[in-house]
């Protein structure tokens, strides 16, 4: 799928601040350019500015400074109801009060449309999210999960071109939430929609989105498709938040073009790639995946060995999970699928472990 990157997005946040007291700044001179059809998600811990920027887009609050524009034109100056935008939040805001198909044609009723064509666009809603049989019940006579495929329909019934959801499945439980994620991306894809997607759940954002803006107090970290953020993050908050890390501390001793030598806080030395460091002399984060360290590792004459003590073996069903102290820190992690030739670790042993330098990347401190 081919993605706007350039100022002719479909959807343009043009050096955009957000304040509530005229002093702290939530969002800092956000500049983001999403294509027509895309499902971008903005991930973050909470209060880094990612819902504040999907209100804006909303119209529920307004930008301190800058331009917000939709298919080209400024949208800063137009009340939310006349922007065309399907949203969907994660308390499904449906009426109690109405039945399935009347809530679902509200918003075609203020839309001004006539009887026959709500009724034949409600059905096709309702089909859609594989709800045709409920049209006729009440909210509360629905679990929380066919409430959320309402919320859906709802907000897909007048065909909008743009749909924001704001921790959409927070509410529901691990099962349903993993196979609404499935629905959610295949109809936003088979429809074309353009998706703006709040989350903290850094799974949700990898397995949903084309592309992932991480946000940190009130900047985006890294913008990226979910494979580039976690195979080749480019900071240490981005390292840290997206799937599970391994940091170690130490100094930059030499760079060599895409290869630099870091001496490790215990006196080890380790090559690694520099991202985020660039002279000898500067403090660094290690920065390693769980899942590219070996024990007892034959990688070859370029791998790196440490020593290592096991701490704790944890049997996790698919895979195992070890805790080890390296290089004085407590809180390494090995993962290791789950075979039937595993050696199970106790606490206690000393083993080897590896991994190869080019996974291995040097962050800011």
């Amino acid at each position: 799928m081919a993605l706007d990157s350039g100022p002719s997005g479909f959807v343009v946040f043009d050096r955009v601040q957000k304040s509530y007291d005229g002093e702290t700044l939530v969002v800092k001179d956000l500049n983001l350019s999403i294509g027509k059809g895309e499902f971008l998600t903005m991930l973050g811990p909470s209060g880094s500015g990612k819902t504040t920027c999907l209100m804006m887009l909303a119209g529920f609050e307004t930008a301190t400074h800058g331009e917000i524009l939709l298919d080209g034109n400024p949208i800063n100056n137009i009340p939310p109801h006349k922007r065309g935008i399907g949203m969907v939040f994660q308390n499904y805001a449906l009426f109690p009060h109405m039945t399935v198909a009347e809530n679902l044609a509200f918003p075609l009723e203020v839309r001004k449309l006539d009887k026959s064509t709500r009724e034949e666009k409600v059905k096709r809603a309702l089909d859609m999210v594989q709800m045709g049989a409920f049209g006729g019940r009440r909210p509360a006579q629905l679990s929380g999960g066919q409430q959320q495929r309402i919320a859906l329909a709802r907000a897909l019934v007048f065909e909008p071109e743009l749909v924001l959801m704001d921790e959409p499945l927070g509410a529901l439980d691990k099962q349903l939430r993993e196979h609404m994620q499935f629905e959610i991306t295949n109809l936003a894809h088979s429809l074309g929609i353009t998706t703006v997607y709040v989350t903290h759940d850094q799974t949700e954002a990898l397995t949903m989105s084309d592309r992932v803006a991480v946000f940190d107090d009130g900047r985006i970290q890294q913008l990226a498709p979910p494979d580039t953020l976690y195979e080749e993050p480019e900071n240490a908050f981005v390292a840290q938040f997206i799937g599970e890390n391994n940091a170690l501390s130490g100094k930059v001793e030499q760079i060599q073009g895409d290869r630099c030598t870091v001496r490790l806080d215990n006196g080890a030395l380790i090559d690694a790639k520099p991202v985020n460091v660039s002279q000898p002399g500067e403090r660094t984060t290690i920065s390693i995946r769980p899942e590219r360290v070996e024990f007892n590792p034959e990688l070859g004459p370029d791998a790196h060995t440490l020593d290592a003590e096991v701490l704790e073996f944890i049997y996790m069903g698919d895979v195992f999970r070890t805790r080890l102290r390296v290089a004085g820190r407590d809180d390494f992690f090995v993962k290791t699928r789950n075979r039937a030739d595993q050696v199970r670790l106790n606490a206690g042993e000393h083993v080897k472990i590896g991994w190869l330098p080019q996974d291995c990347r040097a962050l800011d401190a």
